[in-house]
């Protein structure tokens, strides 16, 4: 079975943050910093060389298929700023509603920057995303 690309690292995530190329998304980077690790208890980790995730988890699909993800966490990527959830979620659709302006996929949701969301709502979000990780993967 293939070596997961996105792993916990060792590496510094204020470093990394440091070098996002946009004042503005690094701005966002450390803003959303706070308020993972505020909302989640967990201190930031990187995951692969560009996701600062919070937490983790232990997940093994029926497929067999297994492996370690963070809780939550979020990227300062070049075109958008990615935030991540749990998948599977159905109550996470009812709570983006007043999120403010996003795209989403499956896992991600896609912010341009801060000021365009409401941060009470992102608090909601990780809070539920954690709660609904540990019930559907207990014993992490």
């Amino acid at each position: 079975m293939p070596e997961p690309k996105t792993k916990e690292t060792d590496d510094s995530v204020l470093e990394f943050i440091e070098n996002v190329d946009s004042v503005k998304k690094r701005e966002d980077a450390f803003k959303l910093l706070q308020l993972f690790a505020e909302t989640t208890g967990y201190p930031p980790k990187m995951w692969g060389p560009s996701i600062i995730g919070f937490g983790s988890y232990h997940y093994k699909y029926k497929s067999g298929h297994e492996g370690d993800a963070p809780l939550v966490g979020f990227s300062p990527r070049k075109a958008k700023i990615s935030l991540y959830f749990a998948t599977g979620d159905t109550e996470r659709k009812a709570m983006l509603k007043d999120f403010g302006k996003y795209t989403a996929g499956k896992a991600c949701v896609y912010i341009n920057k801060v000021e365009d969301i409401d941060t009470d709502v992102l608090r909601a979000l990780i809070a539920r995303s954690v709660a609904f990780l540990k019930e559907t993967y207990p014993g992490n």
